[in-house]
Order: C-alpha cells, then structure tokens, then sequence
C-alpha cells in the first residue's frame, strides 16, 4: 500500500449488534491512528455462533457481507472465533482476510510455549478443538475451558460474568498448565485488557490480534493469487446468488 490509511473491514457473522459494536470499540482502541475501520453485522443467522451447524450459516453470512462491502478496503477480519468462512473468503476475496482464531493463535505460537482457551459457553468447547486440531496446533493446546451456565445476553456477557471468567483463566494457567491464554469470540473483545494484571500469563484478544495482523498484511500489498488451490473459482453457471456475491464466484481468473 502506497501512502495514505488503511482501511479494514470487520464482518461479524452473527445478527447481535451489541457484539459488533464490541468489536468496533476494541478495534478502534488496538488500530493505529490511521486505519480506518468498518463494521457490519449479519442480517441472518444466530446470535451467537456455539457449534459447527451454526458455523456454516455463520459462514455464508460472511462471505456475503465481505462481498458486499470489501471494495476500497485492503483488509478484512471475519470477528468470530472459529473462523467461520474465513477458508472460503481467502480463496474468493482479492484482500487478506483473518479469523480471530488464527489472529489469536499465531499470537499464542509466538509468544511461547502452550495456550488455552477460555469462552462464553461449555458446548462451543468441541468445536474449538476441531479448529486447533485444523490450524494445526493441536500438540501446544492444554484444553478448554467455558461457562457452564445461561446468561442473559450474549452482549454483556464479559460485564456480567467477568470474575468467573477471571477465574477460568487462572485455572488454566495454574491447573491445566497454560503459559498464555485465549478469550475466545468477539464477545469477550477487550475483557483481556481489564484482568490482564489479575492473570500471571498473557492473555490473547482475538480482535486486537485480528486487526494487529490485518494491519501488517494489509500494508505489506501482497498482489492476489491468480494460480494454485486457493485461487478464484472459476467462472461457471450459478443461480440465487446476492449480486456482489455472484459477482466474485463467476469472476474469471
């Protein structure tokens, strides 16, 4: 990228908008003062995505939104842990896109050592597996660890269950062995901030790691593939397709 501030787009997959503007104000506090950052929110879908069925919606609902509004950004972060629909967006999308788990992740690989996960709820647990284990990281993962009960929204989730959250990440570090910690999902965005001088290991935002490395890669003008696997599609006949959509699918490369 030559001069000028570097705009990311930030897509949240589910429909709650209190999560968006979560991940907005988060953005905003990691982004260097020039990048300027957009926000969209699922239009369909669930309010937060906890298994791999809700994923797939989740991740359709993605591809959509960057369809629609990646033009005039030089990056993009799909703000939900598990990534759902980031593999998908890098082979259609001509920008860098990031998940916030493998923003998260890499952080955790570089810092050292093995991580865990703390998130907002025990089912979404499995499902987090399957992602390290895809990403490759299963051998560093010390395991999981989530709230066992209901909560009353999914946007004030942190506020609410803060100090069990805290202590979930302290049992990770002291009975499960973790030398840095992942709080999983645009939910908790910016709660690592609040209680990092609470834990004794790093704790790893995945929105704050998302932008970072949005950031380098998206001012490091990396030209788009036009050969090998994760090349575009090729042009082919396609039916009920949103336009921007179809637009990306029927391209020729």
């Amino acid at each position: 990228m030559n001069g000028g501030g570097l705009k990311i787009l930030l897509v949240n997959p589910n429909i709650s908008q209190s999560v968006t503007d979560l991940i907005r104000e988060e953005a905003m506090r990691v982004a260097l003062p020039d990048t300027e950052i957009t926000t969209a929110t699922a239009d369909f879908g669930v309010a937060y995505i906890e298994t791999p069925a809700e994923a797939a919606v989740g991740g359709y609902a993605a591809l959509k939104m960057l369809a629609e509004h990646h033009p005039g950004h030089q990056a993009a972060v799909v703000a939900a842990f598990g990534d759902p629909g980031v593999e998908a967006a890098k082979e259609i999308l001509p920008i860098p896109v990031i998940g916030l788990t493998e923003a998260a992740l890499s952080a955790a690989l570089l810092l050292g050592g093995r991580f865990a996960i703390v998130g907002i709820s025990a089912r979404i647990g499995a499902w987090y597996r399957q992602t390290v284990e895809r990403l490759g990281l299963g051998s560093r993962f010390v395991g999981y660890r989530g709230l066992r009960g209901s909560f009353a929204d999914v946007g004030s989730v942190q506020r609410d269950e803060k100090q069990l959250l805290l202590e979930l990440c302290i049992a990770c570090v002291e009975q499960d062995g973790a030398d840095a910690v992942v709080l999983a999902g645009a939910p908790l965005a910016g709660l690592a901030r609040q209680i990092t001088d609470r834990v004794p290991v790093p704790l790893i935002d995945g929105v704050g790691s998302a932008v970072r490395m949005a950031e380098a890669l998206g001012r490091s003008g990396f030209a788009p593939r036009r050969s090998g696997a994760l090349a575009p599609p090729p042009a082919k006949g396609h039916a009920g397709l949103p336009e921007p959509l179809a637009a990306l699918i029927g391209r020729t490369r």
